[in-house]
């Protein structure tokens, strides 16, 4: 296990300077050509800077977060990856490992990979995502991970309720109606998931959505498996869909063309879109409230933790409720 310390959630890369960035990338013999710039990541410190050789990704990790056995899972599923001819970014391997330490800091080095934003709906971009997907979901099946995170309605659901609870920025009068809220919510929940019983868990990406996504000549290009996990599969499909029921449903028909080119989908899983998209509401507001203590999370998000926040947050939650026990055709049909 890491060591934490009180100061970690508070300024956790306090000391994390230019210069620090610079010598923790020269003390593995990366050279910089004096460009660095800082790209845009809250949850760690990411800084994409240039070598004679090309460009290089420093990624440094948020302390407590991770162990360093979670990372390393995280690294060597995400080499299995490229391995297998994925357009993933591996961490770079330096006399055998790929996590390494400066300083306070723990961090991996990864390519500079190329890409624009992707447009799904370009001719065929999805049917393309589908089979990409489901080609990460083959190699994904083949083992389970052993230290990282499962996702389960206890930890993205009850946990997250407690620790907004606990940390003291939901208003007082609020309390009761969120208590409420999430109480229905979670009961719902736990029931869609009880219904549609044991569905395969396997490792995935785990946040699959377009902010993790770049496009080039060949395809998609995912670049951040930090909260890679055990899940269902749908869990790395539902985050793609958007839009009115008749557009999420021509968005998935296109997906599952593809997906099932190269892997087929159990359909029974299109029942936990809606508790999905509900746990991801419960454990949004929980990352928040839990690293308000950092200062970059104040500066980015100005309306987080205000009453008018909280409002809208509880009502959504009373919206989702009704999602979960009403989910559009897609969840039911599989059209």
């Amino acid at each position: 296990m890491i060591d934490k310390s009180p100061d970690d959630a508070v300024k956790p890369f306090a000391g994390l300077t230019p210069d620090v960035v610079l010598d923790a990338a020269a003390s593995l013999g990366f050279e910089s050509d004096g460009r660095l710039f800082a790209l845009n990541s809250y949850e760690n410190r990411v800084y994409q800077m240039g070598t004679p050789e090309g460009m290089v990704v420093l990624k440094f990790y948020r302390p407590g977060r991770w162990t360093d056995a979670q990372i390393t899972e995280e690294h060597a599923f995400t080499a299995e990856l490229a391995g297998a001819e994925m357009a993933v970014a591996a961490p770079l391997n330096a006399s055998g490992a790929t996590l390494f330490r400066f300083q306070d800091f723990r961090f991996a080095v990864f390519p500079w990979m190329r890409g624009r934003a992707p447009e799904l709906d370009a001719p065929e971009a999805r049917a393309m995502l589908g089979r990409s997907l489901a080609r990460i979901h083959r190699v994904g099946s083949v083992q389970p991970f052993r230290v990282r995170e499962r996702l389960t309605v206890e930890r993205l659901g009850f946990t997250a309720r407690d620790q907004v609870i606990d940390s003291g920025l939901l208003p007082a009068a609020l309390e009761e109606s969120y208590l409420r809220a999430t109480d229905a919510l979670l009961e719902r929940i736990e029931r869609v998931f009880s219904e549609v019983g044991m569905v395969r868990q396997l490792r995935v990406h785990g946040d699959c959505h377009l902010g993790n996504l770049l496009w080039n000549e060949q395809g998609p290009v995912f670049v951040d498996l930090d909260d890679c996990m055990m899940a269902p599969a749908i869990q790395d499909l539902w985050m793609l869909l958007s839009g009115s029921e008749s557009e999420q449903q021509r968005q998935w028909r296109a997906l599952l063309e593809g997906y099932e080119q190269f892997r087929e989908f159990d359909f029974v899983e299109l029942r936990l879109i809606e508790p999905l998209r509900a746990l991801r509401m419960l454990h949004h507001a929980a990352w928040l409230a839990t690293r308000w203590a950092d200062p970059a999370f104040p500066r980015a998000f100005t309306w987080f933790g205000t009453v008018r926040y909280w409002e809208g947050h509880i009502n959504d939650l009373l919206e989702q409720v009704a999602a979960v026990d009403d989910p559009p055709s897609l969840a039911v049909s599989g059209l």
